[in-house]
């Protein structure tokens, strides 16, 4: 199927990423802009943001949607991960950063433990930052929610990538409710913690699901959400349904901030659920807790 003119994004120019891309070869770093060929790379890494990715780059899980590299193996955590990403912040000169990670369902808490040192060392290192969690649906671990809810991250998002119906084939260890749940908990336990969810468009779904699960999002005290469009990987991957136009994209938007009242929703055709993740900082500021 091939991409309207809205989708093209021209290839990023090295001399733009390359100070980026350095300094996370330099650390040992992954980021989810590289490992899940994201088409915004060249913006993000020429204004100096990245999403980082811990506990990777290989994950449990193999969504058929995903750039991500699969390993189901057990494997040991890298407990110099945390510094080494405070410093990257540091160097960085960063004033909100977002930490995400693949899913780590060999690890009894999920993870939990890595994300709690991960936001610690970015506190001690630059504690003006604020920090943004985009974490995995830990199995159901409440526990291992509070872990990382505990260490007072700014924001948590939890990605519901798409409408229930397609959940069998689109991310078929995953469970719907169970995300919805998760994002409830976090706005019932910790009310002061922003929380934010994401989905794709063009996998098979109409705009009348895409909507009903923007009702759930907001009934469930979600605030922000992101909707994109998926485009695939490659040919071994899902393949995309549809291409949704700018003006239905914008048509998602109207209806969550104006009718159902999320604090933002960014929707367009190349958001992603980091995307322009520093305006964040500006909704916090505007709507503070």
């Amino acid at each position: 199927m091939l991409k309207p003119d809205w989708l093209r994004v021209k290839a990023p120019q090295q001399e733009r990423i390359g100070n980026v891309a350095d300094l996370l070869v330099d650390l040992k770093l992954n980021t989810v802009c590289q490992e899940a060929s994201c088409p915004n790379i060249g913006e993000c890494f020429a204004g100096g943001t990245a999403t980082f990715l811990i506990m990777g780059p290989a994950c449990t899980r193999k969504c058929p949607y995903c750039d991500i590299s699969f390993d189901n193996s057990k494997r040991l955590l890298d407990p110099s991960e945390p510094d080494r990403l405070g410093e990257a912040v540091f160097r960085m000169g960063l004033t909100h950063v977002v930490i995400t990670s693949v899913n780590r369902d060999d690890l009894e808490d999920g993870g939990a433990s890595q994300f709690l040192k991960c936001i610690k060392a970015v506190q001690s290192r630059s504690p003006f930052t604020s920090i943004e969690v985009l974490i995995p649906d830990l199995c159901g671990n409440w526990d291992a929610l509070k872990v990382i809810l505990d260490a007072a991250p700014n924001v948590l998002n939890h990605n519901i990538e798409t409408v229930p119906r397609l959940y069998p084939r689109v991310r078929p260890q995953g469970i719907y409710e169970r995300s919805l749940e998760l994002l409830k908990r976090v706005r019932e336990g910790w009310p002061r913690v922003y929380t934010k969810s994401g989905l794709m468009a063009g996998l098979g779904e109409t705009d009348e699901e895409i909507l009903s699960v923007l009702s759930d999002l907001h009934l469930n005290k979600v605030d922000i959400v992101t909707i994109g469009q998926y485009l695939s990987p490659g040919p071994k991957h899902l393949p995309v349904n549809r291409f949704v136009s700018p003006s239905q994209f914008d048509s998602y938007r109207i209806e969550g901030e104006n009718k159902l009242g999320f604090l933002q929703v960014i929707s367009s055709p190349l958001t992603r659920s980091s995307y322009h993740a520093g305006e964040v900082k500006k909704l916090m500021m505007s709507h503070p807790r």
